[in-house]
């Protein structure tokens, strides 16, 4: 799945279209809280003005609905915040295809760097409209894909701006790059032990992930509340945990999870105790139960004889992905199946793979981020790449 990278490109005196992810929380003021994608695409652009080349700058950001009032969800403030990264000024354009868009296209110099508006402002951006797409691409002499986060979706920047610049470079930038390496080709031929850890509410949202790590690893380790949907599919009593918001939910993770046993075997190792509160509350009575669950008693973490029984299998591992959070950790002290976890992971010699969402905020907000192999940037991304999933939007640039 090698890609032709950014850094393999002549950008000198060229225009590189590059579509970021630049999709950052904002507060009511419209200031940045958490900076970190912005961060992350720093390389890519740097790596294009330190070669002479100028860089413009495709993002969305939140869910705007064209032709409304979507002031609250301009990229403006992601220019800003560029430009103190990089200590030079990010232009902005008012509009992605308008006329101050195109203005400012044309003037930009090498060694510069322009952010266009939110692409989602034009309603012909989710269906990649031909004259749009055409708009667009013909700003750049280089296309550049650099936003993991929406490598799923075939949006018109994501996919149909670089069919329309066939016969142009079109590559991936490095934080893709990185992506693929790791979601892609470490998975595709890992060093044994092979350990997936998968957690999160539902089993029906990763049984494609389940089925598709069952074929390849050699253990897979379930926590979070989705382990509540094993534990019926084996005739266990849950309490009141959660597994699922209605009876067909229920019933459709109880169903997923019994398929995912009868396959498994012996990989798929479940939680052996549960810590467990009769209130969704920090300050509930807290008891750990083995086996059944009591009435009028919630899971919200796996125990701690699972906890060091998982810790114990990723020390032992080569390579460790990780998906999904053992328990509600942003609620101490139903955090500590997610520490032992994350900290197994962090002290082990294995090549580990954190899946994007609550997995990655969990090791960055325990403070383990710079001790495992790779963090991702896209939660539904890094799920559908671990299902084994091809993206349209990487497939059309060109190969290595």
């Amino acid at each position: 799945m090698a890609k032709l990278s950014i850094e393999n490109v002549d950008v000198s005196g060229k225009k590189v279209l590059m579509r970021v992810d630049f999709n950052v929380p904002l507060d009511d003021r419209g200031q940045i809280t958490d900076d970190r994608r912005i961060v992350m695409a720093l390389p890519s652009i740097q790596s294009v003005l330190d070669r002479g080349g100028a860089v413009i700058l495709m993002s969305h950001l939140g869910r705007p609905e064209p032709g409304k009032d979507n002031a609250a969800f301009s990229l403006q403030p992601t220019a800003l915040r560029l430009g103190e990264l990089l200590g030079t000024e990010a232009q902005f354009a008012t509009d992605a295809v308008g006329d101050d868009a195109k203005a400012k296209v044309a003037a930009l110099q090498p060694g510069q760097c322009l952010v266009l508006e939110n692409v989602r402002f034009n309603k012909d951006e989710k269906k990649g409209e031909a004259d749009y797409a055409q708009t667009l691409a013909g700003f750049g002499d280089i296309y550049c894909n650099d936003a993991f986060g929406t490598c799923h979706r075939t949006d018109g920047s994501m996919y149909a701006v670089p069919q329309a610049m066939e016969g142009k470079p079109r590559c991936v930038g490095l934080l893709v790059e990185k992506e693929i390496k790791y979601l892609s080709e470490v998975i595709a031929s890992p060093e044994h032990p092979f350990v997936a850890i998968l957690g999160g509410k539902k089993v029906s949202d990763k049984v494609k992930v389940i089925d598709n790590l069952l074929g390849i690893c050699d253990q897979v380790l379930i926590g979070g509340a989705m382990a509540y949907a094993f534990a019926l599919a084996q005739g266990k009593k849950i309490g009141k945990s959660f597994a699922g918001t209605t009876d067909k939910e229920r019933d459709e993770s109880v169903a997923a999870a019994k398929a995912a046993l009868e396959k498994g075997g012996d990989k798929l190792v479940l939680p052996v105790d549960t810590h467990c509160a009769d209130a969704f509350s920090a300050d509930a009575n807290k008891k750990v139960f083995e086996g059944d669950i009591a009435d009028g008693w919630e899971g919200l973490d796996i125990g701690p004889k699972t906890a060091a029984i998982y810790a114990d299998i990723v020390k032992k591992a080569k390579t460790v992905v990780w998906n999904g959070p053992m328990g509600v950790f942003e609620m101490p002290p139903f955090d500590e199946g997610t520490k032992a976890v994350a900290q197994a992971i962090a002290e082990s010699d294995a090549t580990s793979i954190i899946g994007g969402g609550d997995s990655a905020s969990a090791i960055q907000h325990l403070g383990y981020a710079d001790r495992v192999t790779h963090v991702s940037t896209g939660g539904g991304a890094s799920l559908e790449m671990l299902e084994g999933k091809k993206f349209e939007a990487v497939e059309i640039l060109d190969e290595a």
